[in-house]
C-alpha cells in the first residue's frame, strides 16, 4: 500500500467542554497539513469547532457530522477512535470487507501513569472479525506516542509580539514589576478564594480570564481583564504572554508545557478522586513536582490555597519549566509518532 497519501477517519464523541473536540481537531489538522493525509473528522457535535477553529470549513480537514443511524461511508486506510468512543458497527463491518485491513487506532487519554508505557502500541484482536485495534497513548516518555506539537510552533513563538498582543486586548504596557497570570479553568474552581490573596500581593498582578465575559475591575494590587474565547491556534499567545498560567483538562495542559512557563493544572475531576492519581503521576515526572504539589492539590480541591507561599516559589519554577519543555522535545510529536506507527502496520 502507498502510505504517502493515506486516507484517515477520526471519530470523536464530544462528552463535555472542549477537550475531546480540541484534541481531535488539533491532530486532524496536523495530519492533513504536515503529513499530507486526507482526513475526515467524524464528530457527533460539531458546534465546539465554531469557537476552536472558526475557519475549519476552509480545510484541509473534511468535517463530517457523525449521526445515527449510520450512513454508508467507505472506510479509510487509518481509522482513529478517540478516547474509546464506539465507532458504528456497520463501519467496522465495512472495515473487515476491505482487501487490506486498515490501521485501527484507539487514541487514549493522556496520562503519566507508569502502566501507560507498557500498554502503548499493544494490539487488541476483534472478537469476531479479522481486525485488530492498537492502543495509542500520548505521553511523556520515549515509550509513548508523545504530545501534540505543530511543526511551525517555534516559528510562531519567535514571531509573537507581546506588545501587539496587549494592545489588541486593551491591556496597558507591562509594568516592570508586574506578574501576568492567565486563568483557563472549569466552571467549578477555587478562583473566588484566590482573588483576595492576589488583591493583597506586594507586587502588581494582572489577571487574564480566558474565554469569559467577566467585568474588568481593579482591587488593591489586582487588575482583572476578560479575554474572549480565542481560536485554538491563538491560545498559545496567552501562555507565551503569561508569567504563570492556570490551565485545565488536556489540550491547554499540553500547551502550557510547550510554553515553558510555570503553570497550575486543574485536572478533569473523576469519581472518588481518581484524578489525583493522574495528577500525582505527572508531578512525579516533572522536575519541580515536589514544589508544585501542595498548591496543585489545593487548586484541585485538597487543602488550603497558600498563595504567598506559592508566589515565593515562582522564581525557582522558571528553570524547571524550561527544562521540562526541552525534555519533551526530545520525543517525536504525537502526529509524527502516529504516522510512523501506522505506516509500519500498513506495509
Amino acid at each position: 500500500m502507498n502510505t504517502d497519501q493515506l486516507r484517515c477517519d477520526i471519530f470523536c464523541a464530544v462528552i463535555d467542554n472542549y477537550g475531546d473536540a480540541g484534541v481531535c481537531w488539533r491532530l486532524a489538522r496536523q495530519l492533513a497539513a504536515e503529513h499530507g493525509w486526507k482526513v475526515r473528522l467524524w464528530i457527533d457535535d460539531p458546534s465546539p469547532l465554531a469557537k476552536l477553529a472558526p475557519d475549519h470549513a476552509a480545510g484541509p480537514v473534511e468535517i463530517r457530522h457523525w449521526i445515527e443511524p449510520w450512513r454508508d461511508a467507505e472506510p479509510a486506510d487509518v481509522v482513529i477512535e478517540a478516547f474509546a468512543c464506539n465507532i458504528p458497527a456497520d463501519y467496522v463491518d465495512a472495515m473487515a470487507r476491505r482487501s487490506a485491513a486498515p490501521a485501527w487506532i484507539n487514541l487514549e487519554y493522556l496520562s503519566a501513569e507508569s502502566w501507560v508505557d507498557g500498554c502503548h502500541g499493544l494490539p487488541s484482536p476483534h472478537p469476531r472479525l479479522p481486525l485488530g485495534k492498537y492502543f495509542f497513548f500520548p505521553g511523556f516518555s520515549s515509550r509513548t506516542g508523545g504530545l501534540p506539537r505543530e511543526g511551525d510552533y517555534d516559528l510562531r513563538r519567535a514571531a509573537f509580539n507581546e506588545e501587539a498582543f496587549r494592545a489588541e486586548f486593551a491591556l496597558p504596557p507591562r509594568d516592570p514589576d508586574e506578574l501576568l497570570i492567565s486563568v483557563f479553568a472549569y466552571p467549578r474552581n477555587r478562583l473566588p478564594e484566590l482573588l483576595p490573596a492576589l488583591e493583597h500581593s506586594p507586587r502588581p498582578i494582572r489577571l487574564l480570564l480566558a474565554g469569559t465575559e467577566a467585568t474588568a475591575r481593579r482591587q488593591g494590587s489586582l487588575s482583572v481583564h476578560a479575554l474572549p474565547f480565542l481560536p485554538q491556534v491563538r491560545y498559545d499567545e496567552i501562555l507565551w504572554a503569561g508569567d504563570l498560567n492556570f490551565v485545565r483538562g488536556e489540550d491547554s495542559f499540553v500547551r502550557a508545557q510547550w510554553a515553558g512557563k510555570p503553570f497550575v493544572w486543574q485536572i478533569y475531576p473523576q469519581a472518588e478522586d481518581a484524578h489525583f492519581t493522574k495528577l500525582d503521576a505527572f508531578l512525579d515526572h516533572h522536575p519541580a513536582g515536589a514544589l508544585l504539589r501542595p498548591f496543585w492539590h489545593a487548586w484541585n480541591g485538597r487543602g488550603a490555597l497558600d498563595w504567598p507561599a506559592f508566589a515565593a516559589l515562582l522564581p525557582t519554577l522558571k528553570a524547571p519549566a524550561r527544562r521540562w519543555a526541552q525534555h519533551l522535545r526530545t520525543h517525536p510529536d504525537l502526529a509524527a509518532a502516529l504516522v510512523h506507527f501506522c505506516r509500519e502496520r500498513l506495509k
